[in-house]
């Protein structure tokens, strides 16, 4: 009988790939369970050290681990990612009874303390954890930005690309597990190629993508908005695979707070930047993440915010409030918001787009839309179309009549209804 083991995934969607990769390289010599509640004999903790409550979330579960082993229900109890890359000496000093951290970049080190050797045969291969129609796709990993806010380039290091030969052969790989739907992942798409090919190849790289037989959507998280690569759009615009949809966090608009975070674009830049977009490919949705209560935000610095949140309509938007990083240039900055600023701050801007995209839903009634069904819940299904990245965007819900429907296909369907964040449709 093979050892169980249970891998959690705490964190962002480039924690789970490491999750899935880490899992594809233990199949052989673990049974393996995916952030199962059930007892194991062997618990890794992929752990994120992104924002204060994330850092507390990945202590309280390594806690829970080190009990169960306390308990005598977990033989070793293993912790890595980015909390542990910061943190690894301070938290090996406190909690004494894990059996080993590691950081984000020591899979054979950790592959060794599981007694199991690394194949470099099963690179580009994982153990998927998505519903197998859709999969998250790294291709790169690091940062080479400097906001003052952000702890990831001390935590994973410089910006460094997969080859486009290595992505290729993964998204094989994922094409023959049935992925239909291709999510790119990394802290800055848009810097992709610049290290190996000395110029900007995330274009070129789509154009890749979507000869591969099997592959049907091609989604893309995380741009950044200075120096953006214009030449994306046209890609984006002609190519049928490629999403209409574009996450790029802006993070503020104002330019005095924009200059503190070092984010290398004026708020009269990023706003003719997001008119461009918007312009180049006419259908876009643009989902975009503030951050409120910056040090030294302002009131009128927040209704400027507001306003152009107002304005500019996004399709999608989430608020962050400030919290303080360790070792980043604004940690030096005092945090002279309150809390229940911050938070008032960012309820604020919630129930404005709230507003926003009710009225974007409603304007969906009548028109027919393709989407890819992901699940059924009831009696209904439940689909996205392609502005919409799955668990954290809007979903559509499908009342199929006599007919059924197959999860991970694609249907035409009419939107009938709608509310604040999900569509209601039928079958067209």
């Amino acid at each position: 009988m093979k050892k169980k083991i249970n891998i959690i995934t705490l964190g962002c969607s480039k924690n789970l790939v490491d999750s899935e990769v880490l899992m594809g390289q233990l199949k052989e010599n673990y049974s393996i369970a995916h952030d199962s509640n059930e007892d194991a004999e062997v618990i890794v903790i992929n752990t994120c050290g992104f924002i204060h409550d994330a850092k507390e979330e990945s202590i309280d579960t390594i806690l829970r681990a080190v009990q169960s082993k306390i308990d005598g229900n977990t033989k070793k109890v293993i912790v890595t990612g980015c909390l542990s890359e910061r943190y690894k000496k301070d938290l090996s000093a406190e909690i004494k009874d894990v059996d080993g951290f590691f950081g984000v970049n020591e899979l054979p080190e950790i592959l060794n303390a599981l007694d199991t050797d690394y194949k470099k045969e099963l690179i580009g291969e994982r153990l998927i954890t998505t519903p197998k129609h859709y999969a998250y796709l790294k291709i790169s990993e690091g940062c080479n930005r400097n906001c003052s806010f952000c702890a990831i380039p001390l935590i994973r290091g410089k910006h460094k690309s997969k080859s486009k030969e290595e992505i290729i052969k993964e998204v094989n790989f994922l094409a023959k597990q049935g992925v239909k739907e291709v999510m790119l992942i990394a802290q800055d798409l848009t810097w992709y190629g610049i290290d190996i090919y000395n110029k900007r190849e995330l274009p070129d790289l789509l154009g890749k993508i979507s000869k591969v037989e099997g592959i049907e959507w091609i989604r893309l998280h995380y741009t950044y908005p200075a120096n953006f690569p214009t030449g994306l759009l046209k890609v984006m615009r002609e190519n049928p695979k490629v999403c209409s949809y574009m996450d790029m966090p802006l993070q503020h608009i104002s330019s005095r707070i924009l200059r503190s975070m070092k984010r290398g674009l004026g708020g009269e830049k990023t706003e003719s930047l997001i008119e461009k977009i918007k312009f180049e490919v006419p259908d876009i949705a643009i989902r975009t993440t503030l951050i409120v209560g910056y040090p030294g935000e302002t009131e009128e610095e927040f209704e400027d915010l507001m306003s152009f949140v107002k304005r500019t309509k996004f399709e999608r938007l989430g608020v962050f409030t400030y919290s303080p990083e360790e070792d980043t240039a604004a940690y030096k900055l005092e945090d002279d918001v309150p809390e229940d600023v911050k938070e008032d701050r960012r309820d604020r801007i919630m129930m404005l787009q709230q507003d926003i995209s009710y009225e974007t839903n409603r304007q969906q009634v009548g028109k027919e839309m393709r989407v890819i069904i992901d699940k059924k819940e009831g009696d209904n299904y439940i689909g996205r179309t392609e502005y919409d990245s799955p668990e954290v965007d809007n979903e559509v819900i499908i009342s199929p009549g006599t007919k059924e429907l197959m999860i991970g296909e694609f249907y035409n369907v009419r939107i009938i209804g709608f509310d604040f964040f999900d569509l209601n449709a039928e079958i067209a």
